[in-house]
């Protein structure tokens, strides 16, 4: 009869540890699987930054690009407004209110605020220190020493980008007063 209940008994607990045996493979597994969600969790949120990364840096390259573009065509019509400021400079007065000079000075405002509507500035030279970043010296002569004397050719930037730095006359520090006495 021992034998009988010990079988009995093992029947009933068998069961039962089966069972625990069987919830802790699923609490496992569950576990496992979480492990798993939470993997691919990561994985698409850098996924996810990644693409907004690209997109981010795909839209700067095509501003860069069209700011490039812009700068290469205006840089080819800089010559022309160089040309045309000289022609306009060297208009005699007798001639200076006829009517095809006022047609000419109207053409170079409209040039001008077009440019400057692209983004175009002037670089401002004259009488400012000396910047490597925005002048070009050509030549120093008498004059407060690091400062802009003369501009030769005017320089300008296309949003905050030098596209043609000024050609400017740096003062060399010599008094100009001495030469004058």
């Amino acid at each position: 009869m021992q034998a009988e209940e010990k079988e009995n008994l093992n029947q009933e607990v068998m069961p039962e540890v089966e069972e625990a045996e069987d919830i802790e493979g699923l609490k496992r597994k569950l576990a496992e699987e979480k492990e798993r969600a939470a993997s691919y969790l990561a994985s698409w949120q850098r996924t996810q930054a990644d693409f907004i990364n690209y997109k981010r840096r795909q839209e700067q390259e095509r501003e860069e690009f069209s700011k490039l573009a812009s700068s290469a065509l205006i840089s080819s019509l800089l010559p022309i407004l160089d040309d045309l400021e000289r022609a306009l400079a060297a208009i005699p007065p007798r001639a200076a209110k006829l009517p095809w000079v006022e047609g000419i000075r109207l053409i170079d405002r409209k040039l001008r605020a077009s440019l400057e509507a692209q983004g175009l500035q002037p670089i401002k030279a004259l009488g400012e220190p000396f910047d490597p970043n925005l002048h070009e010296a050509v030549r120093q002569d008498k004059g407060e020493e690091g400062v802009v004397i003369q501009e030769v050719r005017k320089g300008y930037k296309l949003h905050d980008r030098v596209i043609r730095p000024a050609m400017v006359v740096v003062g060399s520090g010599e008094n100009t007063e001495k030469e004058d006495e």
